[in-house]
């Protein structure tokens, strides 16, 4: 298992994951979030905010905790909202694991082994100052594991405390794009979605893909176990293939909103594009010592036009 553990001047954990196709991943403990992925011909695929991308990330943490005042999460890579997303609740946006340090976890069960795959698994434990914002105990578990051109998250929230509980999780993956003007989504056609920017007014989408020529904030509700995000100008495609987690979430600020935002560039909205796996329309409800598990499958195909179709619908469909 190619797990490499990497303490920085101040003590700041991060683990590196690597492949032997050339294929790299970066975790850090602080808020057990992937900050980095990057194909076998070292290409980062996950956008990071240009006032924090090229910084070790102790200095990134400083600047969150002098600047934006903690808790601050990292904007960009795959963080982990729980257990509320947005401000859909009384908690701090996103909820607070994104905030917390987390710890690897020596006793992943009942998951298998990973055995011969880059992979750490990882744990958030309430402590007693999570309880007084948010009185359930909780474990949150994630196993991170990297494959030649795919990233894999599994998500595990197991109750322990003594009443049940509910609550929302998504997986944001912030993707980094050449454009975002010639981007284009599909599996989400004909869905219904919660429009962020129409006071979460219920819409239904009418285009084929979906594409952008300004701010999108939208919650799209029982989709389909694979999307395509599809880069016209990379000639590269994003497979997003998920269970347990039936929304996914559209964002993409632009211009007027990246400006207003302390730890975005005025230019970054062009470079990127969440889309998230989420369970935010009908929060989850766990019993005392239930776990919940939610699957997702990051990974990137090569892309062309053809006959005005994009050869990615093939990849939705199963056609090879």
């Amino acid at each position: 298992m190619a797990l490499n553990m990497v303490h920085d001047a101040d003590g700041l954990p991060r683990i590196i994951l690597t492949d032997p196709t050339g294929s790299s991943a970066e975790v850090l403990l602080y808020g057990g979030q992937v900050v980095s992925w990057k194909n076998e011909r070292r290409e980062e695929l996950l956008f990071m905010s240009s006032k924090l991308s090229g910084l070790h990330f102790p200095l990134v943490l400083f600047l969150l905790q002098a600047i934006w005042k903690p808790p601050k999460a990292i904007r960009g890579g795959i963080p982990v909202c729980f257990p509320q997303f947005g401000n859909l609740g009384s908690l701090e946006r996103h909820g607070f694991a994104r905030n917390k340090l987390w710890s690897l976890d020596n006793d992943p069960s009942p998951l298998p082994p990973t055995n011969n795959q880059s992979s750490v698994d990882l744990i958030l434990k309430s402590t007693e100052e999570d309880l007084k914002t948010w009185p359930r105990s909780f474990e949150l578990r994630l196993r991170i594991t990297l494959s030649a051109s795919k990233l894999t998250l599994i998500s595990r929230v197991r109750n322990t405390d003594n009443r049940p509980f509910s609550f929302t999780f998504a997986l944001r993956n912030y993707l980094s794009v050449s454009d975002i003007s010639e981007v284009r989504v599909e599996g989400l056609e004909t869905l219904d979605y919660l429009d962020n920017l129409m006071h979460r007014e219920r819409f239904t989408e009418q285009a084929d893909a979906i594409t952008f020529d300004g701010e999108v904030d939208r919650v799209y509700l029982s989709t389909p176990s694979k999307i395509a995000i599809i880069d016209h100008e990379k000639k590269r495609t994003f497979v997003l293939r998920k269970d347990g987690m039936p929304d996914a979430v559209m964002w993409n600020p632009w211009d007027r909103k990246a400006k207003a935002l302390p730890d975005m560039g005025d230019e970054d909205y062009k470079s990127m594009l969440c889309v998230d796996s989420a369970s935010i329309e009908t929060p989850i409800v766990l019993k005392p010592f239930e776990e919940w598990k939610g699957y997702q499958e990051l990974s990137t195909v090569s892309s062309s036009y053809c006959s005005g179709q994009l050869d990615p619908r093939k990849v939705l469909y199963g056609f090879h």
